[in-house]
Formats: C-alpha cells, structure tokens, sequence
C-alpha cells in the first residue's frame, strides 16, 4: 500500500481512483467490508483502490470538548488497512483549523478531482463534509456529475448477528468498549481491542503482592475498557504474545482516590525488564469489574483466581 501524506504526493495516474473517505477509525468489520467493495468496484474499472482519511478524528478540530475517544491510533489504522489487501493508495490528510474551514466544493474539486483523479467516490450515505457539514452524498453527486466521478453512497453495513440488527459502526464499539464488553467489541472488529504504550515504572505494589505488574500509560484520547480485570495479552519488544491478566483501575484497595483508570498488565510465566519498551495490550475477556477488598490477603487470593481464570481461557484459544 502506498502511503501519502501531502496531496502533492500523489502521482498522476491516467486510469483514475476509486475513492473511499472516512475515520475508519478501528478499521472494524464494516469499514473491511466496504474496503473489499471499493476494490472489487476498482478492478472492475481498472482504477486504483484509495483510501483517504485523516491525521486526527476530524472531531478532535471541530469539536474537542466532545471529540469520541480512539479506538486506534494512525499507526495502527495504517497497519490495519494495509492488512486488509484491499488498498492500493492511502492519503493521510492533514486535518487541521484551516482545513476545518474549507468549503466543501473546494474539497471536491481540489483533492478528489484534480488531485486524486476519482472516477468513482464510495461514502457512507450519512457521509458529511467540508465547512460546517455542508457537503454531503447529494453534493457529491451533483459535483461529480460534472466533473467526471460517480458516487455511491452506503448504508451501515448489518451486522453479523441478525438477531441483535445492530449495524457495525465506530461509535458502537465505543459504547461496548466503555462498557467493559471486550469480546462484544471484538466480535464487531475481528480482533481483540488494542491499546499501544510504553511501559513505565510503577509504584512496585504488585511486585510487592507477588504480581509484579507492566504500568502502560494510555494517551487520554484512546479508548479504554471500563474499570475491572480482563483476561489478553501482552506483546513487547520481541512481539511475543503472552498471556495477561490485565487490571483497568484505581486500585480502590490501597487508594480512596485516583485520577486517571491505571492499565496494568501482569504477564504470565515471564521475567524480564519491559521498562522503556513499546507494548500492545489486547483484550480478550472480562473477568470481573474493579473491588475494593478489606483484607490485602483477599486481593491476593482473588488474583491468583484471575490469573487462573486467564490461563484457562487461554487454553481454549
């Protein structure tokens, strides 16, 4: 996949695109399978399957205050659609004020004709864009009537589950995320929910307690699973995915107050300096929501049931 970050990057190309735009953040089963159409719909034409999405949740500019939390960073998302197979071209725009504020005719003319060359435009039928929201499907439409690209507008694509209705969307696995629901989220994203950081030093309490525990310090903006221990793993340096029993929390046993839900993850069966190290935390299960305990004993009882609890589950997989 060929990855450009300046509109002035992109090379001409005589067969033209097939354009799809979007977030896509968490790059979940929708998003894949709109992917696949695009692609299917560019060889058909014989045009390139591109991609064009954003540096940051466009919502992170527009309106901060109640910007949606992550479910990807743009590396991760950049890994995840180049996985796909389906993407020929990703144009990573820059989203900033000045952009926020362009028009949306001007988005048309300038990025999607004269520099990406589409022929073809496939967007979500909800799909809004430009300067206050003004362009949407219909503007598309009208525009590319004239300036030589067909567009096609999405509804959500349904979930698997015909039972439930609900349709694959970001803002859908935010609520089962935020409700702790992990495998509900992974259902919808075909893989376990990812959060990447370095591993810091800690308080050392863990190791204290016999559960010396990885401390990872998540971006604010990345979205995180309810308080409550979780079963997953745990990848560093050497990319090994090892089992973890993964406490999301304040630790209300030692603390009566915290700020900011604390991610720790104690990796089975390993020994090792993690300290200064990338790690991917995945999670797989919910074991069961944060506790406080009266007795230190007590917590270190009903960790060594959660750590068990883990290695269970992970026979399984």
């Amino acid at each position: 996949m060929k990855i450009y970050r300046d509109p002035a990057e992109i090379p001409d190309d005589e067969r033209g695109r097939a354009v799809t735009i979007g977030a896509f953040d968490g790059v979940h089963l929708g998003h894949q399978a709109v992917l696949r159409l695009v692609r299917e719909l560019a060889r058909a034409r014989r045009l390139s399957a591109t991609v064009l999405t954003f540096d940051r949740h466009p919502a992170e500019v527009v309106r901060p205050d109640s910007a949606p939390k992550l479910l990807t960073t743009l590396e991760q998302k950049i890994e995840l659609l180049e996985a796909t197979g389906d993407v020929d071209e990703c144009l990573v725009l820059p989203f900033d004020a000045t952009r926020s504020k362009e028009p949306a005719e001007q988005f048309v003319e300038e990025l999607l004709a004269s520099a990406l060359h589409a022929r073809l435009v496939v967007v979500g039928a909800d799909f809004h864009f430009g300067y206050r929201r003004h362009g949407d499907v219909p503007l598309l439409q009208l525009m590319g009537a004239e300036l030589g690209f067909e567009t096609i507008g999405l509804g959500l694509i349904a979930a698997l589950d015909r039972d439930t209705g609900v349709p694959y969307s970001s803002t859908r696995l935010r609520e089962l995320i935020a409700a702790g629901d992990v495998a509900g989220a992974a259902a919808m994203l075909g893989r376990p929910h990812e959060v990447r950081t370095p591993v810091e030093h800690g308080d050392g309490r863990g190791r204290l307690l016999g559960f010396p525990t990885a401390n990872v310090s998540v971006p604010e903006n990345i979205c995180l699973p309810a308080d409550g221990v979780y079963a997953g793993t745990f990848s560093a340096a050497d990319g090994a995915a090892r089992l973890a029993a993964i406490s999301v929390g304040r630790r209300p046993t030692f603390y009566a107050e915290a700020g900011m839900s604390l991610v720790e993850a104690y990796v089975l069966d390993f020994d090792g300096d993690l300290y200064g190290q990338q790690a991917r935390v995945r999670f797989t299960h919910r074991l069961r929501g944060q506790e406080r305990f009266d007795e230190v004993d007590d917590l270190v009882a009903q960790m060594h049931r959660d750590v068990e609890k883990v290695r269970e589950l992970g026979a399984k997989q």
